[in-house]
């Protein structure tokens, strides 16, 4: 029961995240919003979806553990693993803008997180200053420029051009997050009883299976752009999913009901989670592009770090 429990909320975050993201970024369209932000807005938000049911439910469930480890992991996962896949299928270009904009704002949060665990608890406090800087940084990217044609070109090309009545978009988006209430109660339920049964932390479940788990709607958005050559969309929404994982997640779940934190188990996760944010800087850098050999380096740190946690 606990396997299918943990298969089916997997599949219904899935599912729900998918008619999320899609909803929510034909509404954000027709707003007038240019791609790179609705990428690393709305399509970032979308994607984090799951991770924010499931990071609740953990909390509210008393499973810290599950629930930490699931925002950290979520974000090893999609550098390591998920970035890594993506320049494996094609080399991922970017702009010097991105670089000096989003890139260092993601690691400037990993490090605020870093900080905000060592006293052993994430407070109300805690989560309010994220939160703030989380409407900060929303703030700072709806204000900015029109993106380039070729970017709009490559959003076209992943989302579709085609408008549909603004109550579908709606109804797509209720459905979405009922699917992800749904899917984060089993998934956390699963979770928890295998990590019981088999002696494992949950911690390492939360890191690893529920990670990876709730990423699964950026996997699969970051492939297919990648597939499609669309690099903005690959880039936009991982480097998004990561600073909303901390901002919004954390944040969220820590004002609901503040997360007790392990320090000394969590110093390798956060170290990796860190590490991780600052070689990716040096290797967009290179060209301005991530290339297969920088891809197979970091899905070779994640594949290590994972097999280190089980060992």
């Amino acid at each position: 029961m606990s396997w299918v429990l943990l298969v089916l909320g997997i599949l219904l975050l899935y599912l729900g995240g998918e008619a999320l993201v899609r909803s929510a970024t034909r509404l954000a369209r027709a707003l007038g919003v240019s791609p790179l932000v609705v990428g690393l807005t709305v399509v970032a938000f979308g994607t984090s979806a799951p991770e924010l049911a499931a990071t609740v439910t953990a909390a509210l469930k008393g499973a810290p553990g599950v629930a930490l480890g699931n925002v950290v992991g979520s974000n090893i996962a999609n550098l390591g693993l998920i970035l890594g896949l993506a320049a494996l299928i094609s080399p991922l270009r970017t702009t010097a803008r991105f670089l000096r904009r989003e890139v260092p704002f993601m690691l400037g949060v990993s490090v605020l997180m870093f900080g905000l665990v060592q006293d052993g608890m994430v407070t109300r406090a805690n989560a309010a200053v994220l939160l703030l800087l989380l409407g900060v940084y929303l703030v700072y990217l709806l204000r900015q420029e029109r993106e380039p044609p070729e970017v709009e070109a490559e959003f076209v090309e992943a989302y579709g051009a085609d408008r549909v009545p603004v109550w579908r978009d709606l109804l797509g988006v209720g459905a979405g997050v009922g699917l992800l209430v749904l899917g984060a109660d089993a998934l956390v339920e699963g979770a928890v009883d295998l990590a019981r049964g088999f002696g494992v932390s949950e911690r390492v479940i939360g890191l690893t299976v529920v990670a990876v788990g709730t990423s699964l709607p950026e996997l699969a958005s970051a492939l297919v752009a990648a597939a499609r050559r669309e690099s903005d969309i690959v880039l936009g929404n991982l480097v998004g999913s990561n600073v909303f994982n901390v901002l919004a997640i954390l944040g969220v779940t820590a004002l609901v009901r503040p997360v007790p934190v392990a320090t000394h188990a969590v110093q390798l996760d956060l170290g990796v989670m860190l590490g991780l944010s600052v070689l990716v800087w040096p290797f967009l850098y290179t060209g301005y592009r991530l290339g297969r050999r920088e891809g197979a380096a970091l899905l070779l740190a994640y594949l290590g770090y994972v097999i280190l946690l089980y060992a």
